[in-house]
């Protein structure tokens, strides 16, 4: 999953497909400082700056007229801290590269989201997650950051070094400055045992506080139009290791999930009549399987279909009630959903914009093959989420404005504060930015 660019038009699109831009200057820097003197120069041209990282948002928080700053050249690990366990990566550093680099350190970070194609700035920056009942999302595993703010100045912050900034440029939504590096806390590579299998749908939401309890990581996906979904456990093991054999995890990870759910996906959007029926095969096209293997190996898939996504965090305790209503929205209307809905969990964190920001949260993630019409299926949902308190995903697709989130939010006011403080002149400003934290 990459964002693109066109050489020939300088134009660049989004992994989704729903978001194009065509800025009037792009930068590669080699370097920070590279990064804060091309800062300056916009700022001398009253040109606004964004920068850009894997393209895998949904919305247009990245998106700019002026200068569009691609950190392809800012990767790599600074330090390793073995004895405060801690790790120090350029920002513009995709996650699997880290992923990979930390287990050939005989290290890991604690959780991590279903994907690791982005950037480890843009996965913080937009709040991405994964799923933890004690472990949050991979911003909640940041222990330092270093900003280029917008008069160009290099700013570090941590839990004792400018406390405020830290609170909030964790998920910034790059609205403080532009992150360049960040300083995450990892441990001693472990082992997780994953056991996935099929479930029904309302022995799931019966039993989902003691699911949630009894396990560390616990997720599971509802297929829309069926009574099934399936559910995965991960829990730290002491081994031995058992992967999935390389055969068995081509079949299922990549010949089913992804080759015929994408055949699957088109026959849906050419003859949409069809897709109960394909969504009950595919829920039992699914079987149990246990396996043990280091994190990145549990924790990510390859997800090779394109689609577009709304995920919105309620409170933990309001999952089941509003995933009801989602299932009683989608049998009652003229709906036809292909994509299964995904649902994860957070514990409360202390982060400013955190999704989870308070409150142990539960997240509810729908999602719409690409090109197929989503309004009217987002909008219905949205609805649900937002008369259960939801908090929209900050890279996903929503509606919601400042006055809204202002809110769901209760330190929505210390953010803009502290926004008016760094970026006065707006210089990381764009319109989806003026829509979701006002002018």
């Amino acid at each position: 999953m990459v964002s693109t660019v066109s050489a020939k038009n300088g134009t660049w699109r989004n992994w989704g497909g729903n978001v194009t831009v065509r800025p009037a200057r792009e930068v590669t820097p080699a370097s920070v400082d590279e990064l804060a003197a091309a800062v300056r120069r916009a700022a001398d041209d009253g040109m606004p700056v964004k920068a850009v990282g894997s393209g895998h948002s949904f919305t247009s928080i990245a998106a700019t007229d002026g200068l569009l700053v691609r950190p392809d050249l800012l990767t790599g690990i600074r330090e390793i801290d073995r004895a405060a366990g801690t790790v120090t990566v350029e920002a513009g550093t995709p996650l699997k590269r880290l992923n990979l680099a930390l287990a050939r350190e005989g290290l890991s970070l604690a959780n991590m989201g279903d994907i690791m194609e982005q950037t480890v700035s843009g996965a913080v920056s937009t709040g991405t997650h994964g799923t933890g009942r004690d472990s949050g999302s991979i911003a909640a595993q940041i222990r330092a950051l270093e900003l280029v703010t917008a008069d160009g100045s290099v700013l570090t912050c941590s839990a004792k070094e400018n406390p405020d900034v830290f609170a909030a440029a964790r998920i910034g939504l790059g609205a403080l400055g532009i992150v360049t590096a960040i300083t995450f806390a990892v441990e001693p590579l472990f082992l997780l045992t994953a056991r996935e299998e099929p479930m029904p749908f309302d022995r799931v939401l019966a039993e989902f506080d003691e699911l949630h309890a009894e396990n560390e990581h616990f997720e599971f996906y509802w297929f829309p139009h069926t009574g099934s979904t399936n559910t995965k456990r991960n829990n730290r093991s002491a081994g031995p290791e058992r992967p999935v054999p390389p055969l068995k995890g081509w079949f299922e990870d990549e010949f089913l999930s992804n080759g015929v759910f994408q055949v699957a996906n088109w026959v849906g959007r050419a003859a949409p009549p069809a897709i109960p029926a394909i969504a009950r095969m595919s829920s039992r096209a699914l079987s149990a399987r246990t396996y043990t293997d280091i994190p990145y190996k549990v924790f990510t898939s390859p997800r090779r279909v394109r689609f577009v996504e709304m995920e919105y965090a309620v409170p933990r305790e309001a999952l089941p009630d509003a995933l009801r209503e989602l299932r009683a929205l989608v049998d009652r209307s003229p709906l036809r959903v292909s994509f299964p809905v995904e649902v994860r969990t957070a514990p409360a964190d202390d982060i400013t914009l955190s999704t989870a920001s308070g409150r142990d949260s539960a997240y509810i993630a729908v999602h719409m093959f690409r090109g197929t019409p989503h309004q009217a299926y987002f909008t219905a949902a949205e609805r649900i989420f937002t008369a259960h308190e939801g908090r929209p995903h900050w890279g996903k697709i929503h509606t919601r404005d400042a006055s809204h989130l202002s809110g769901v939010y209760p330190r929505f006011a210390e953010f803009t504060a502290l926004r008016d403080r760094l970026d006065p002149d707006r210089r990381f400003r764009n319109d989806h930015l003026r829509r979701v934290l006002g002018s």
